[in-house]
């Protein structure tokens, strides 16, 4: 019979989270594309006795097998494309200061200021700065073969390979990735409504299964109408069908204040929708009317999805009739203009690109007083590890180490016991497709599953063998040491959870909400949607901010736990203040202006108690009202989250 651990050996739950490994399905065409984008070019380079070529044009394939994370093929150009144009800057400026000392030095600082700074305007830019910061660390450490624009042009073709192999399904598949994101959020509301009138956590869990896909999906449909002011037929259908599942979803709440399950031919009617709109299908739904002794509760769910079967089964539609439920993107000149603005004033991206070039500064300084064999291991792992928009700092500095020690156990064996050679394309074939199938998992994984991609590749400029080890360990660790102590534990910002922060904006912004789908200015139902669409967005971010934090040790992981009761109740606000709005657009009683005042007031307040909250406790909160209202069960989550927050 196995024995227990002691209590004082059981493992803290920060590192359990840490530790344990996310569920996700694998994607079997990265995976492909990983061991054909990342072998191809040192074989051909093994070929024309030019394997140095082939190494470098290789670790640029890595760089865009690390970038391809989008599913649409709209989205996969930029999110390629883009990084690559900056990698080979990179690797330019890298190459001119190779060798130059204190030049380097300062150059390679002043890149990861710029890299940091322009990683907080999205996710592209973001790939960008890392890949920008580390083709320009790898040119300052490793001496680049041929004339200047050989190296940028080897590690760039590497890349555009990768999403040349992406794109090849296109003219195949064009469409289809669309089509599947807008199903599966079809098939999240069916079991949203499944969920409905059952446990409050099932609820819960279920709602935010919807906003992340809701989210996902207005992402993938949405992500270029920038650029197509007509849309096409295709993508205005999907559109259209997005927003016809909102109704399905603002029902939901008011079901689930009923307190009584849906009949099951609801949620089953959504996933027979969800099938329709993967397969393209156009022709008559099948659904039948509710029974006469339905409640007032399933008829409105029954009319929300009435509407959208009838979308669903529409083949043709209006682009110009779409309501955007994200808001029209400005042009793309304007936005780069906002982003550049918004970069070079904004407090947080001067915060975050000071951290990051006082980290590699600090890596720069140190190895070149120190005689370190392969220096640039250093800056690249910081530049990894320190990335807070991936992820805890810390936790990502644990993990590292932690991974890089489990690709070396990888690495050994291939270097010791595999031939140099033609054999090197036939490991890279078997550990290249490890990236993508272990990235999902966590960076700890992705960590054990690179390493040793990079080590062979390495060996193959070099030809040190086994003797690479032992440095990379060392250097890694390094890395993660300035990391923690340079860019977490002298900042004080780290120590602190955002959530409260972003809790309060999201409540002000609740406040508005109310006012907005009831007060006497109320706004028009695209821009209540939006603000809708806004709120819940957010919310989901809060979520991931929260999960992440509890990924810290203590304290920051123990204060961010206490606030996960305000998270819920903040998310059953927004969920009351939509049901209100249905059942008033469903003939109830619209409430009084001073019931709306009342609301937003006690909102306002709520927000205000957040920002200033060190540590959560109960006060008994009264908000008094008509007990008929459709605000009262608005009131009472409202009076609610107020009993859980005050300043002590």
């Amino acid at each position: 019979m196995p024995r227990e651990l002691p209590i004082g050996l059981t493992p803290p739950d920060w590192l359990v989270r840490n530790l344990r490994a996310q569920q996700a399905p694998v994607n079997r065409a990265a995976v492909i594309r990983a061991a054909v984008a990342i072998a191809l070019p040192l074989a051909i380079g093994l070929a024309v006795d030019r394997p140095f070529y082939g190494a470098l044009a290789s670790m640029g394939a890595l760089n865009g097998v690390i970038s391809d994370t989008a599913a649409a093929y709209r989205v996969r150009v930029p999110t390629i494309a883009i990084p690559q144009l900056f990698g080979a800057v990179g690797i330019t400026l890298g190459a001119l200061v190779y060798g130059r000392g204190w030049v380097a030095v300062v150059a390679v600082t002043g890149v990861a200021l710029v890299s940091g700074m322009i990683s907080t305007i999205g996710a592209v830019a973001s790939a960008s700065g890392l890949v920008l910061l580390l083709t320009c660390v790898v040119g300052a450490g490793l001496a680049m073969p041929g004339e200047w624009w050989l190296a940028p042009l080897l590690m760039s073709g590497g890349g555009l390979l990768v999403l040349v192999l992406a794109l090849l399904a296109w003219p195949l598949r064009s469409g289809v990735p669309e089509r599947t994101a807008v199903a599966d959020t079809y098939r999240a509301v069916a079991e949203l409504l499944t969920a409905v009138g059952g446990g409050t956590q099932a609820y819960d869990d279920a709602r935010h299964a919807v906003t992340q896909s809701l989210n996902q999906s207005y992402d993938i449909v949405l992500a270029h109408r920038a650029r197509h002011h007509g849309r096409s037929p295709e993508l205005a259908r999907l559109l259209a069908q997005l927003n016809a599942i909102t109704p399905v979803v603002e029902a939901a709440p008011v079901a689930h204040l009923a307190a009584a399950p849906l009949p099951p031919e609801i949620p089953q009617a959504v996933r027979h929708l969800a099938s329709a709109v993967e397969t393209g299908y156009t022709g008559p739904t099948g659904l039948k009317p509710p029974a006469p002794d339905a409640t007032e509760t399933v008829r409105a769910v029954d009319h929300a999805l009435r509407y959208a079967a009838e979308v669903v089964a529409t083949p043709d539609v209006d682009p110009r009739g779409i309501d955007d439920r994200l808001g029209r993107p400005a042009a793309l000149s304007i936005r780069a203009a906002r982003a550049a603005r918004g970069v070079a004033l904004s407090a947080a991206s001067w915060r975050y690109g000071l951290r990051l070039a006082l980290c590699i500064g600090i890596a720069q300084v140190l190895v070149s007083i120190l005689p370190v064999p392969r220096s640039y291991w250093v800056a690249l792992t910081i530049t990894f590890v320190l990335k807070p928009d991936f992820g805890s700092v810390f936790s990502r500095a644990l993990l590292r180490a932690l991974g890089t020690v489990a690709g070396l156990v990888i690495a050994a064996a291939v270097l010791a016991e595999v031939p140099r050679g033609w054999w090197d394309v036939l490991v890279l074939l078997l550990l290249a497709p490890l990236i993508p199938a272990f990235t999902p998992r966590g960076y700890g994984y992705q960590t054990a599953a690179i390493t040793p991609v990079i080590l062979l590749l390495s060996d193959v400029l070099n030809r040190q063998g086994t003797a690479l080890l032992l440095p990379r360990l060392v250097d890694s660790l390094m890395g993660c040491a300035i990391a923690l102590v340079a860019g977490y534990l002298l900042w004080p910002e780290s120590w602190h959870t955002r959530v409260g922060d972003r809790l309060a904006d999201a409540v002000d912004d609740t406040a508005r909400y109310v006012e907005a789908a009831f007060g006497p200015s109320a706004v028009d139902p695209p821009a209540r949607a939006r603000m809708r669409r806004r709120l819940y967005r957010d919310l989901s971010a809060i979520r991931t901010e929260f999960q992440r934090a509890l990924t810290e040790p203590p304290p920051t992981g123990r204060r961010a736990a206490a606030w996960w009761p305000l998270v819920v109740a903040v998310e059953r606000i927004v969920d009351a203040t939509t049901a209100a709005r249905v059942r008033v657009r469903h003939g109830a009683p619209p409430p009084s202006a001073a019931e709306v005042t009342q609301v937003a007031l006690q909102l306002s307040e709520l927000a205000e108690g957040v920002r200033k909250a060190e540590t959560l406790y109960e006060v008994r909160t009264d908000l008094t009202g008509p007990a008929a209202s459709v605000l009262e069960p608005l009131r009472q989550e409202v009076a609610a989250a107020r009993a859980i927050t005050s300043p002590r």
